[in-house]
């Protein structure tokens, strides 16, 4: 505002001393009421430049030199009048039309960068506006998902199976037809018309304080996902709060953020969700080498999974008995990473970084020997169960149930299902984007996941045997599954960000996920629709017709890696803008 206010003192001050020149020129000086000074003289006034009296004394000391001015002119023309010495100043004749057309622009001019930055009308807008940005997007969507008619048709919902359950099952297996909720595996669903949309607040409440809140629609509250389907006979659809955070900036190479905000650390889809957002606190640090063409960042976290709380729980072998509080553990995700950036020339960009993160409390625990009447009733590692799944880890059955009758025909478990494997995980990125000719560009981009935790007997034995598996297996004596996961993307065309108008990009792409190289509640819910123990290829491409508005096309196919066939395509045309 100081440099604002300097800039209008100054014009003011052009204005002052050619109307006295002018003045002095052309007439005697009269009274200043009339002129464009006083209105400008005024504005200063109204914009807090100048005080009541500081105006008064101005008006004042330009009649005054109006006056003198005059009055030199008058003895340099009068051949009466005293000789003009050295060092006096002579104004030309400037006609009066010629005189007001210049006052009228420099107003003109004046008024117009006012209004453009705020600043001549200052109770129009409250300081805050300016520290105010409103962003979002938006995306209609048509997808169709296509299933192999040889698929398995006796894979079951895990995820649905914990929301709705405890599920009744038969003793010792899960091929009770009737009470669980089976997967669609074969009929296909074409012609999906979906939507997203987010509209997102950011404050800048000084140089080192932000705030934010965007909320973002979606069919549920699941993590991995802000789209919704239209139809529901026109019903209205569900807005979320997406994010909610506060980011403070101790330094120009350092921030934390506190809240629920977008994934701070460098990762593809295939860990992680691009809809994905992390609930906690995070920090971001970088650093930018002055001699050479190197940036060094690191990203710490660490998150909130879930405060787990578990029912009272009767004691098993008295049902009158009072039983005990459940005991829990909260569940909470902790990431590092470090990376850099290398620059050799205009032309090639190298990225790289390596993170671990470390699910805390997240396996699954078999319960301690509990009896179960009706759905209502605990165990002790209830608490355990995963809150969200997709597809694709390996699981068991958590309660340890003792059974309450001799006769068989009595024997119903009332059941939920865990992880059987820990997840600390490393995770490696890397990106190469070149410039090529023509304006064309080239990216490739590769990333491996291994879990480090991973054991196939540490994880039959947190199910207390193999039996307590409940995955799909041909051989029940072994459990079918693997560490690893690896990613390999490339993406060409013109402006591959598609900043522009007429930029395009072509994509393609494989994965390999492994069932246990990560959690299968975080990732990607389009490939494999979602989950782990998938494979397959995927290819597209986008066309910008806006800076601000694309389309794009995609194409995924894959299917298992070990058990029941699962083959899935699907199919998404896209139309998206952002503002």
């Amino acid at each position: 505002m100081k440099f604002k206010r300097t800039r209008l003192a100054s014009m003011l001050a052009a204005v002052l001393t050619f109307s006295t020149f002018s003045a002095s020129a052309q007439e005697p000086p009269a009274a200043l009421g009339d002129d464009v000074t006083v209105e400008l003289i005024q504005m200063l006034v109204d914009t807090g430049v100048l005080k009541k009296d500081q105006a008064s004394a101005l008006l004042a000391r330009a009649q005054a030199r109006a006056q003198a001015k005059a009055s030199q002119t008058r003895a340099a023309t009068d051949p009466g009048a005293a000789i003009a010495q050295d060092g006096d100043i002579r104004v030309p004749y400037v006609p009066i039309s010629v005189r007001k057309e210049i006052e009228r622009n420099v107003k003109d001019q004046m008024m117009e960068q006012a209004k453009t930055e705020n600043w001549a009308q200052p109770n129009t807008f409250p300081d805050w506006v300016s520290r105010i940005t409103i962003e979002g997007d938006v995306r209609a969507r048509n997808e169709s998902r296509l299933f192999d008619g040889r698929n398995s048709n006796q894979i079951i919902d895990f995820n649905a199976f914990n929301e709705n359950g405890p599920v009744p099952t038969v003793v010792g297996n899960l091929q009770n037809p009737y009470d669980l909720p089976w997967m669609n595996t074969r009929m296909d669903r074409r012609n999906l018309w979906r939507y997203r949309a987010r509209l997102g607040v950011r404050a800048d409440i000084s140089d080192r304080w932000t705030a934010g809140i965007r909320l973002a629609s979606g069919s549920d509250d699941n993590p991995v996902s802000t789209s919704d389907t239209f139809g529901g006979g026109m019903s209205k659809k569900s807005v979320w709060l997406d994010q909610m955070y506060i980011t403070y900036r101790p330094t120009q190479w350092a921030s934390i953020t506190a809240g629920r905000a977008a994934n701070p650390f460098m990762t593809t889809d295939m860990l992680y969700s691009g809809d994905l957002q992390f609930d906690g606190i995070s920090a971001k640090l970088s650093h930018a080498f002055a001699d050479r063409p190197l940036t060094v960042f690191g990203n710490l976290g660490m998150f909130a999974l879930e405060y787990s709380n578990n029912s009272w729980v009767p004691d098993p072998d008295d049902p009158n008995a009072a039983g005990s509080e459940g005991k829990s553990e909260n569940k909470w995700l902790l990431g590092a990473q470090v990376g850099a950036t290398w620059k050799p020339n205009p032309s090639n960009t190298f990225t790289g970084a390596l993170g671990y993160y470390r699910f805390e409390n997240f396996a699954g625990r078999r319960s301690s020997p509990c009896t179960v009447y009706t759905s209502s009733d605990a165990c002790d590692s209830d608490w355990s169960r995963p809150a969200f799944m997709q597809k694709g880890n390996t699981l068991f059955l958590l309660r340890d149930i003792r059974h309450w009758s001799a006769d068989p025909s009595d024997w119903n478990e009332w059941q939920y299902v865990g992880l059987a494997s820990k997840f600390n995980l490393l995770d490696l990125n890397l990106s190469w984007e070149t410039s090529l000719f023509d304006g064309l560009g080239l990216r490739i981009d590769g990333n491996y996941v291994r879990n480090l935790a991973y054991s196939k007997d540490k994880m039959i034995s947190r199910a207390g045997g193999a039996q307590n598996i409940v995955n799909w297996r041909q051989n029940l004596a072994d459990v079918e599954s693997g560490p690893n996961a690896y990613m390999v993307q490339a993406t060409f065309g013109r402006g591959i960000r598609l900043e522009n108008a007429g930029d395009w990009r072509m994509f393609a792409g494989y994965k390999y996920i492994q069932p246990d190289s990560m959690p299968d509640g975080f990732n990607d819910s389009g490939f494999h629709l979602g989950g782990t123990n998938a494979r397959g290829y995927y290819l597209g491409g986008s066309y910008a017709f806006h800076r601000n508005v694309w389309a794009q096309f995609s194409w995924s196919s894959s299917k298992e890696i070990y058990g029941a066939p699962l083959s899935i395509d699907v199919l998404r045309f896209d139309l998206n803008a952002r503002f």
